[in-house]
């Protein structure tokens, strides 16, 4: 797939930029072989745009776009404050799971635009501590 998806969300509007990032990103994840479980996962210290599973791993996923490359492009833009609110969004759901303890990792996907050849997939992007 190449150029722009702009596939209309529900009634009939065009999605946001952001909604459509993560669609190009939770299929691409799929085609790689890692099953969507959660989308945008909420909690009152962060969130988590994606999570996956990956065999027995459970891959815990930022997806980030940036048109403008004039702040650093989409990898700029994933702070130590942003990584913390993801890992404290990945511990609450990891709390959440009855006694299930399991091997996770934070992949970030990163588009520099709204197609698939814009991706750029970070696999153990960042530490949990």
């Amino acid at each position: 797939m190449s150029g722009k998806d702009n596939t209309p969300a529900g009634g009939g509007h065009p999605a946001r930029p952001g909604q459509v990032a993560e669609d190009l990103a939770a299929r691409f994840l799929d085609r790689h072989g890692l099953r969507v479980l959660v989308r945008n996962f909420r909690c009152r210290d962060g969130e988590v745009d994606l999570i996956c599973r990956e065999q027995n791993v459970l891959v815990f996923v930022e997806v980030r776009l940036r048109r403008n490359a004039d702040y650093g492009g989409a990898a700029a833009s994933i702070t130590a404050t942003k990584q913390r609110r993801i890992i404290l969004a990945a511990e609450h759901y990891l709390a959440g799971l009855p006694g299930r303890e399991c091997d996770c990792r934070f992949d970030c996907i990163l588009l520099d635009g709204l197609s698939t050849a814009a991706i750029e997939w970070i696999r153990d992007a960042f530490p949990a501590s």
